[in-house]
């Protein structure tokens, strides 16, 4: 059952495409200010998850909370303006408008742009000078790292983020753990996270579980001095 100090509450979720399920029997939550990671090797439901608990699939059973509301039949679009914000793992930049057209389109009519970036722009120098530059132009880390702006420039509750260090270079990788950690400290914004980089999860979140075969198998606190190894055996198998 949800309560009023969880942000998200899973209980009992199933999901999948068509007859296949992928996901069994999920339960987690998610409390104000918290970051959770979910982990495990490619084909084991981590983006099914998320595509499920942002409204993009219906879950087939099981419920879903954000807030003490029932989602679970609710359109992506009326969660994201619950106050849930998504960055998919799939190319979901405007390749053709500008970086400024790119984070003024996740803003609700009438936001005041400039006071939004202004929050935010010291985590993102370069794209202060790349305001006017097609999304299209910028390299694959930028480019992310403009995903990551346009996720945060809306001010949400929570973000879900999919496989956001996937071809990125160590160094984008390290500024991104400060970012998430920079804004979580500033707006207390909580995350829900799926990854393979092992070494990133355990920098930012503070509890993770492991997705295997549509089920977690493994679950723990992030300062467990034990979490890289049991999370790692579960990878290499």
């Amino acid at each position: 059952m949800s309560t009023d100090t969880e942000i998200l509450n899973v209980q009992g979720l199933e999901s999948g495409y068509g007859a296949a399920m992928v996901l069994k029997d999920i339960n987690l939550s998610l409390r104000p200010g918290e970051v959770f990671a979910i982990l495990g090797k490619n084909g084991m439901g981590k983006s099914t998850l998320l595509k499920t608990l942002m409204g993009l699939i219906r879950p087939k059973k099981g419920g879903v909370s954000f807030f003490g509301e029932r989602t679970e039949s609710w359109s992506a679009d009326r969660i994201a303006r619950n106050q849930v914000a998504y960055i998919s793992q799939e190319q979901a930049l405007f390749q053709d408008l500008t970086v400024r057209d790119n984070l003024g389109l996740a803003l609700a009519r009438g936001k005041d742009f400039e006071a939004r970036f202004h929050a935010i722009a010291d985590h993102f120098p370069f794209l202060k000078e790349r305001m006017g530059q097609k999304a299209g132009t910028l390299s694959g880390g930028e480019q992310k790292m403009l995903l990551v702006a346009r996720a945060l420039i809306c001010r949400p509750r929570v973000i879900l983020i999919d496989e956001i260090t996937e071809g990125m270079q160590p160094s984008v990788i390290e500024r991104l753990v400060g970012i998430l950690r920079g804004d979580r400290e500033k707006f207390g914004t909580a995350m829900l996270m799926v990854e393979q980089n092992v070494h990133f999860a355990l920098a930012v979140a503070d509890r993770y579980a492991v997705l295997d075969l549509g089920r977690i198998v493994e679950a723990g606190t992030t300062t467990d001095v034990h979490a890289h190894a049991r999370i790692t055996s579960h990878l290499s198998v």
